[in-house]
């Protein structure tokens, strides 16, 4: 199984030499696996350098690809619009994500994509997408077996496992943090039991989660002590904040495995865009894309 982020920040992209080395696009990540189509976490802005560098022999006539949607906040989905697959006739993009609490998961993009919010609606793309509903799911995607369930944080939100080629990626991008820090949600334990990586929100300091506690993520701290309770072998820090630039990213990256629950962990490691990850049957690996 590889995986590669094309975007690893929070809340809103962001540009600029400071943020240079860990990237400034939004939540999105290519998981493939050996008898699956392309399967892609999140719509966010980093779907459309995923799409216009990823040179799937597809891409050009058809393509198909498969996206399981954590959410719906903006940071989420502002790439769909922009991937170039929306611009080719005969493309397909199922879209896996949240039911929501009134109307289908489409009718939440009409509304998102319309006049005056955009210049046009989800149809009028070349390329077709399908909106599926799902909620707490197992479904089978190609070769690849996927495991669905809701998680904390604001609105209708996923997390996701998936099981391929011999390894387990577990990915929970946005969790709201308990009071207290010590308690683990269960569905939560159940996503990452035992996984091989661990994609999880990692977006503020301690310091900072005591302001925002109730804004929807986790600290860094937090997201070691998940990993750690599910018994998980690698933790990837994900859903940077906007704020926090690569001299601070560094920091922060230093601390967590100083902690001493990151003893437990195989490895430690914090998310920048291009990064790929290997696990598998043939043992992990990392490196960052050209």
């Amino acid at each position: 199984m590889r995986v590669t982020f094309w975007g690893v920040r929070g809340s809103c992209p962001c540009s600029g030499p400071g943020n240079a080395r860990y990237g400034g696009n939004t939540a999105c990540v290519l998981v493939e696996v050996a008898g699956a189509p392309p399967l892609i976490l999140d719509l966010g802005t980093g779907l459309r350098e995923l799409t216009g560098r990823i040179p799937y022999p597809e891409l050009g006539s058809s393509i198909e690809a498969t996206v399981l949607l954590s959410h719906l906040h903006w940071d989420h989905i502002l790439g769909l619009p922009f991937a170039a697959p929306m611009q080719l006739i005969g493309a397909t993009v199922d879209v896996y994500g949240p039911a929501q609490e009134s109307g289908s998961l489409g009718d939440a993009f009409d509304r998102f994509m319309q006049p005056p919010f955009f210049p046009v609606h989800v149809g009028e793309l070349p390329g077709q997408v399908r909106f599926n509903d799902v909620w707490d799911d197992d479904m089978g995607i190609g070769a690849a077996k996927v495991r669905m369930r809701p998680i904390p944080h604001k609105g209708p939100t996923l997390g996701f496992r998936i099981e391929a080629d011999g390894a387990v990626m577990a990915y929970v991008s946005d969790h709201q943090a308990p009071a207290g820090m010590g308690k683990v949600d269960q569905r939560v334990l159940e996503l990452c039991d035992g996984a091989d990586l661990v994609v999880h929100d990692a977006q503020y300091t301690d310091a900072e989660l005591r302001q925002k506690e109730d804004w929807g993520h986790s600290s860094i701290g937090y997201a070691v002590h998940v990993a750690r309770e599910a018994g998980a072998k690698r933790l990837a820090l994900f859903h940077h904040d906007p704020s926090h630039d690569d001299v601070m990213l560094d920091q922060l990256l230093e601390h967590a495995q100083g902690l001493s629950e990151a003893r437990g962990l195989d490895d430690l490691i914090s998310t920048t865009q291009g990064l790929a990850v290997e696990i598998g049957t043939a043992g992990p690996s990392a490196a960052r894309l050209g």
